[in-house]
């Protein structure tokens, strides 16, 4: 790995300080670089493509706070939303004509969608449409796929991607083993598996949980007729699709994968972009099953925060930048361009990788062989870390900040302009350069 020419002083005294206070000097395990090896950035500013660290040192960022930052940070139109709004109050514990806009917006966009309820976060989300599967269906068991992540609910924190995959923990102590028993699992992008499951189980799941595209494992994209099958054998057996669009809802598409790929679960989690870069997620469905929540039925979930004024009043102005003319055909060129650019460059320091990419979500792998795809957990996991921790930090010298992680996704936003996806490409040639020497 070469030597980083980069000054850093500031960002491991403020680390140093963080691990005194914090668990591991962090907020979320992820960042603190633990698969990748050094100490973390710390960032002070972020404005359009471009996070600045303690050290003021610059960087194209493709983290984009994992996801929600897709037009770009500190937009000057959701700056002056969010300016607007604080200036009448933070939280009120009320309802606001906010809240009723921005999930009129949603029920417009998500064909599955007819009612939402907004939450704080995308584990709570998860958690709260769970409850709500087992409350519709009166089943208890709930499948999920190896390595895809629907956050740290108890029930949910079974062979799980993200995070705890990074670390090495796809499920954590303090964890009731009567909870697990509940959860069943089966590989990602394997309609066959899922079938026998639900030839045993049947009568007996409640729902079925997926991130339509896979974006905790690196991004892996569903096989030609996965979302389909599992939508047909959730219907043959009674039990609920749940699509978990924390990261995919209007990310990859206005209205999110369920759009792209023209198949309807029963239920939908959403965050990320829906908050423009503040703590938000939400959880919908047709009426008769949203109609089940309290306090217009007997499914409790409550929030302070929920729904809070900032929070809706960012993910309008968001919203409504990408529904003006182009903007996803701009993501959709950008990403393209990039991705290539990623292949070219590979390429030519013959270093094999597999790149998967939907919409404006990137996945980069360093696969052993060169035309090895990847599909699925075992084929993610079978990659070479120690290649992407390498680039990462080659990257870093480059000028351009990757999630630091090799399973994480690479997010473009409509801030993401040419000169910024050139000065990726070439400091990504820098990069693989770097990758191809260490291995020799």
């Amino acid at each position: 790995m070469s030597e980083s020419k980069r000054v850093t002083g500031n960002s491991e005294a403020a680390f140093l300080k963080a691990r005194q206070v914090m668990p591991g000097g962090v907020s979320s395990p992820v960042r603190a670089y633990k698969a990748v090896g050094g100490r973390p950035l710390f960032i002070k500013e972020a404005v359009g493509c471009i996070v600045t660290d303690l050290d003021d040192n610059e960087y194209i960022d493709y983290v984009g706070s994992y996801g929600p930052m897709i037009v770009g940070h500190a937009n000057e139109r959701v700056v002056a939303a969010l300016s607007k709004a604080i200036g009448r109050g933070t939280s009120y514990g009320a309802p606001t004509e906010a809240e009723t806009q921005l999930a009129g917006t949603i029920v417009s966009a998500l064909p599955a969608v007819e009612m939402v309820r907004f939450v704080n976060s995308g584990t709570e989300a998860a958690m709260s449409a769970i409850r709500l599967a087992r409350a519709v269906t009166g089943r208890d068991l709930i499948v999920k796929c190896i390595g895809c992540y629907h956050g740290h609910v108890d029930g949910l924190l079974v062979e799980a991607g993200s995070g705890a995959l990074t670390l090495g923990t796809p499920s954590s102590p303090g964890i009731p083993a009567s909870i697990t028993a509940s959860t069943l699992i089966v590989p990602y992008n394997d309609l066959n598996a899922a079938k026998e499951l639900f030839a045993q189980y049947g009568d007996k799941i409640a729902c079925f949980a997926v991130e339509p595209i896979a974006g905790n494992m690196g991004l892996v994209i569903p096989a030609p007729g996965y979302l389909a099958g599992l939508r047909e054998l959730c219907t043959q057996f009674g039990a609920l699709l749940l699509f978990d669009e924390v990261m995919t809802g209007f990310r990859v598409a206005w209205g999110g994968a369920q759009v792209r790929y023209g198949v309807e679960p029963d239920l939908t989690c959403l965050g990320k972009v829906i908050g423009g870069g503040l703590p938000v997620g939400a959880y919908g469905a047709r009426r008769e099953i949203m109609e089940r929540v309290s306090p217009a039925g007997p499914v409790y979930q409550a929030g302070t925060l929920s729904g809070n004024p900032l929070a809706m009043n960012a993910g309008i102005a968001t919203l409504d930048i990408l529904q003006e003319p182009g903007a996803y055909e701009q993501l959709e060129a950008t990403s393209a361009k990039l991705i290539a650019g990623f292949a070219t460059a590979a390429t030519e320091s013959n270093v094999p990788v597999a790149l998967n990419r939907v919409g404006s979500m990137l996945g980069l792998f360093f696969v052993r062989e060169q035309g090895q795809p990847v599909t699925n957990f075992t084929e993610a996991t079978a990659c070479d870390p120690k290649a992407f921790a390498t680039f990462f930090h080659a990257m870093l010298d480059g000028g351009v900040y990757l999630a630091p992680s090799p399973y994480e996704a690479l997010f473009v936003s409509l801030a993401h302009d040419d000169a910024a996806i050139e000065a990726t490409i070439k400091a990504a040639r820098g990069a693989f350069a770097v990758v191809a020497e260490s291995r020799n």
